[in-house]
């Protein structure tokens, strides 16, 4: 089977969050089982883009509205990745540093649109899916049922992924010029709310949809910001599987980032020898337990309550663990946990920024991984943590819930709270310190945690159900 991924993110070439990772694991797995699968993407200019080499595949020509524009498609040229990842360059258009942010965000990701469905219609072999990730790809199901251009591609099956429905990526009416030639008979599949949403689109117009969990996919018919009753009324084509992991990628035992490797049967000497080196860059109490939070610091991630979170718990415990803070995102949360480190010299400290290998040391040190989402539709990080012997501390929603089973629950390896809320927070801040003074009850779970498969090995047959399906 031939699948063609589109992707406005694809893990190494540009990266903003779990899309990233899923879409450049997935069909490395896919090729292990025998598919035949891709990635399509932007070409930005990355790091990634200026070290590796390309070769030239394709050059075209197509309409964004009036704008008469030309497209390249370049190719990786080693295979290292385990598929093969093709580059869509519009010069001015996409040929930028970051992903997202700018005003004519709309215009570059329908003109990245257009520019994969014009290759793929020159494609003598055509692929068997067509698979989209999010509202940056979610034109694509319409523009090949209802373009006229496209209806070469128009019996292909197509799949929308939705990996957070809070971004719909809505835009006025005078967008749909900037579509090609298109049934005006179908405006209603375009159409949500008086405006084009990309994502209402696509989920009417995919053939599948699937989201990245079980318990998120209930979730959509009541918090999808405004799509509830299309999801209400698209079930019967809806599905939620659960995200993997690259094991390869994140493995304690081999990671090219970890001072001390470790796995199921050293962890206990290896793993605090990672967590000294940290607390020793940081300036934290070794004998403490060590709570981290990875992440975006957002609203969506509670990252808010955060501030006042921890240094409740720290007065409430008279210092009793360390905190290390470790994204970027809103400003004045920055500030606020920057505030901290003055308030809390030795057992708390952020890091403001994300690199990758500050990422895998903090995975591979610490005790406990907090993760108190308002949304978390799967979640990576506490598989992650879970690999690496981290046990996790989260939010109970999406992923989340899939993933983690509380310690007070039978077979529980983990941390669970209700609310995204201060209160809700310190209580478990409190339990994870009680469970780190008894060394059998943390050992059993982090040998529990560890020996959890979450890889893709363990999920991409479902894909490949969903492939198949009517």
């Amino acid at each position: 089977m031939r699948i063609v991924h589109v992707s406005a993110e694809c893990y190494p070439m540009a990266k903003a969050g779990g899309l990233g990772d899923v879409v450049g694991a997935l069909p490395k797995y896919q090729n292990k089982i025998g598919q035949q699968a891709m990635v399509v993407m932007p070409m930005y200019k990355t790091p990634f883009l200026e070290k590796s080499q390309w070769d030239l595949v394709h050059q075209g020509n197509a309409y964004l509205g009036n704008w008469y524009f030309n497209y390249t498609i370049i190719q990786e040229a080693t295979g290292q990745l385990g598929y093969p990842l093709y580059l869509v360059d519009i010069h001015g258009l996409l040929d930028r540093p970051k992903i997202y942010g700018y005003p004519d965000d709309a215009d570059r990701f329908i003109g990245f649109q257009i520019a994969v469905m014009d290759w793929l219609k020159s494609w003598n072999d055509m692929p068997d899916v067509v698979h989209c990730h999010d509202h940056q790809a979610g034109l694509i199901p319409f523009m090949m049922k209802y373009c006229y251009d496209y209806q070469k591609l128009a019996s292909i099956k197509t799949i929308l992924t939705i990996h957070n429905a809070q971004y719909h990526g809505s835009m006025g009416w005078e967008k749909s010029t900037l579509i090609p030639r298109w049934d005006t008979w179908k405006r209603g599949m375009l159409e949500w709310d008086g405006c084009i949403n990309p994502l209402a689109t696509a989920i009417k117009c995919a053939d599948k949809v699937t989201t990245v969990s079980p318990t998120y996919m209930q979730q959509l018919k009541y918090q999808s910001n405004g799509l509830e009753p299309l999801f209400e009324y698209e079930q019967g084509k809806c599905i939620g599987i659960l995200n993997g992991i690259d094991n390869e990628v994140w493995n304690p035992d081999t990671d090219p980032f970890v001072s001390y490797h470790f796995n199921q049967q050293n962890f206990e000497k290896e793993k605090q020898k990672n967590k000294l080196l940290l607390c020793e860059r940081f300036n934290l109490d070794f004998n403490k337990p060590l709570i981290v939070f990875i992440g975006r610091l957002v609203h969506e991630k509670a990252a808010d309550v955060l501030p006042g979170a921890i240094q409740h718990a720290l007065d409430k415990t008279n210092g009793g663990a360390n905190f290390l803070m470790i994204g970027a995102g809103e400003t004045p949360v920055e500030s606020a946990l920057n505030y901290l480190v003055q308030l809390y010299p030795g057992v708390y400290n952020t890091y403001i920024g994300y690199d990758e290998k500050v990422g895998h040391e903090a995975y591979a040190a610490a005790d406990f991984l907090l993760m108190p989402s308002r949304v978390e539709p799967c979640g990576l990080n506490q598989m992650y943590a879970l690999r690496y012997g981290t046990i996790p501390m989260v939010r109970d929603t999406g992923g989340l819930h899939d993933t983690v089973i509380d310690m007070g629950d039978e077979g529980g390896f983990g941390i669970r709270f209700i609310h995204a809320s201060e209160q809700d927070m310190v209580h478990a801040i409190e339990r994870a310190i009680s469970v780190y003074q008894d060394k059998n009850k943390m050992k059993q779970m982090i040998e529990h945690a560890m020996s959890i498969d979450h890889s893709w090995e363990s999920v991409v047959h479902a894909y490949q159900a969903v492939y198949e399906s009517n």
